[in-house]
């Protein structure tokens, strides 16, 4: 990858910030590394701060009300193809089937509800779908958890937009609604991570702006792990 000054990220950032409900897929948000600057500073720690010098930015997210229901009949949590290569979709679906078939009930998260949420109402939408739900009922708390793989590369910054922007474009009364759940749940956007891997040696490091803006979005990071096949919340 090129190396970039802090002037030319900035100057990047400027140009996607009138696509908001997108800025979280910009190659930019998953730079690793410092800038060319002697200063040397965290790519990441650079767009954290310009975001929350201009946090309103993120009211230009909109959102989409789908008429379908959130609720789709047909996710059971059946793997039909182990090699399909697609290893987040096949990690999301077992834990689906741990809490809906096999009846586990998480630390933190409490019970899987659904993976592959849709958000589109009409295919033209240019959106994705939230990888997990999970409702916690004692607390409740429903999370719209943003899962990577054990070896993903993406920076704890993308999961945290990707994460927040479907926060916002989600019609959380329709959302509620759909899954059957009290309409004062509290409603969490969190980045899904393994514990130990790239995400989480991140937030080891002195990333101060990624820390706050963490805090002032209110995201909730979850640590999860991985021993022979069987998977936990790692306090």
């Amino acid at each position: 990858m090129s190396t970039y000054s802090k002037n030319e990220i900035i100057k990047k950032l400027e140009v996607a910030k009138s696509e908001m409900w997108k800025f979280y897929s910009q190659d930019f948000v998953n730079y690793r590394g410092k800038t060319s600057d002697k200063e040397g500073y965290y790519y990441t720690e650079i767009i954290a701060k310009w975001l929350l010098n201009n946090i309103e930015l993120f009211n230009d997210i909109k959102m989409i009300s789908r008429e379908n229901s959130y609720k789709v009949d047909s996710h059971d949590g059946k793997i039909k193809n182990e090699k399909s290569g697609r290893e987040e979709e096949i990690i999301a679906m077992k834990l689906f089937d741990f809490s809906q078939n096999q009846g586990k009930v998480f630390d933190i998260i409490g019970k899987i509800i659904d993976y592959q949420t849709p958000l589109k109402n009409v295919q033209t939408d240019d959106v994705g779908k939230i990888d997990l739900l999970a409702y916690n009922e004692s607390k409740k708390t429903l999370r719209i958890l943003e899962l990577k793989r054990p070896d993903s590369k993406e920076t704890m910054l993308r999961c945290v937009l990707e994460a927040y922007t479907y926060l916002k474009i989600v019609d959380k009364t329709k959302l509620l609604k759909d899954f059957g759940l009290p309409e004062d749940t509290v409603i969490k956007a969190c980045p899904f991570v393994f514990y130990g891997k790239e995400q989480y040696r991140e937030m080891q490091q002195d990333r101060e702006h990624l820390k706050d803006l963490i805090e002032k979005l209110g995201i909730e990071v979850i640590y999860l792990e991985e021993k022979n096949g069987e998977y936990s919340i790692k306090k």
